[in-house]
């Protein structure tokens, strides 16, 4: 696959580029952003994947949470994609909401018409865009995953389901239980179809139950977060994980909202948890 390059920008030491590449899975062109970090020029580093929240793309966490200089200092590239797919051609949501539609693929493999064509973001982060980014860069396949809000669910879902994949997980405010909330209910419907015993793949607090690898979880959630009771609840992973005995660090961080200013408080701890586990 061939890559257009965006823009390049020198960071610390090393690069933070964006670029621009026709996906087979997801039937159009996509834009990812990669920071590799000052180590890279010297041989293959570590790569962690940073999935966004609803509305957001590459650049929202590049040039918000402040996490170049960590990765710098650890050698840990950062990939970060768009949230979906988008373009002409790409179903949006008719109603033009911000929470269904392009910005807001959810991490999942749509089932449902239209979606069900373009709407394939699971199977772009887990394959599709690691092959690239492993075969054009510098980089290893020591992987580890993150995000913030259906980010941080996306996050959570694909570690659980890719056992040995991803050497470690974290998440910002994760959707925890979308199955049983406002946001997660929506999309679920558009693109996986009314039969709820199908959501459930997609869903951290019921794949917790059968995780074959107990992955350590490293979660920051806000105290002051609008959307912390109707459409977070972090509670819900927390009892998830003391039924099935999964590790947890569930961290209530008192003021903090859900913005980047949230993350960039909080991100240099997420780098080092993930470069201990990359490092082993």
């Amino acid at each position: 696959m061939s890559l257009e390059t965006v823009a390049a920008n020198r960071s610390f030491g090393g690069w933070h580029k964006r670029f621009r590449h026709h996906s087979t899975t997801l039937g159009c062109d996509m834009v990812f952003a990669i920071y590799l970090p000052p180590q890279a020029e010297h041989g293959p580093v570590p790569v962690l994947y940073w999935l966004s929240g609803l509305t957001c793309t590459d650049e929202n966490f590049m040039q918000k949470a402040g996490a170049q200089r960590m990765a710098a200092e650890l050698g840990i590239a950062i990939v970060a994609p768009d949230t979906s797919p988008r373009g002409e051609g790409v179903p949006d949501d008719p109603e033009g909401s911000y929470d269904f539609g392009h910005g807001a693929g959810f991490y999942v493999n749509a089932t449902h018409a239209p979606f069900d064509k373009h709407y394939r973001m699971y199977d772009y982060v887990v394959s599709e865009l690691p092959t690239l980014v492993e075969a054009s860069f510098p980089v290893s396949d020591a992987r580890a995953i993150s995000g913030h809000s259906m980010g941080g669910h996306g996050a959570l879902v694909i570690a659980l389901k890719n056992p040995g994949r991803y050497r470690s997980v974290s998440a910002f405010a994760p959707i925890a239980n979308p199955t049983d909330c406002p946001w997660g209910r929506k999309a679920f419907t558009g693109y996986l179809g009314e039969d709820e015993t199908a959501w459930r793949e997609w869903d951290t607090c019921a794949l917790i139950a059968e995780a074959p690898e107990r992955l350590p979880l490293l979660v920051d959630q806000g105290e002051a977060d609008p959307f912390l009771e109707d459409q977070l609840r972090p509670q819900r992973l927390a009892q998830a994980c003391e039924r099935a005995n999964h590790p947890l660090t569930l961290r209530m961080q008192p003021g903090y909202d859900h913005s980047y200013y949230f993350i960039a408080s909080f991100i240099d701890e997420h780098l080092r948890h993930h470069a201990a586990a990359l490092r082993r």
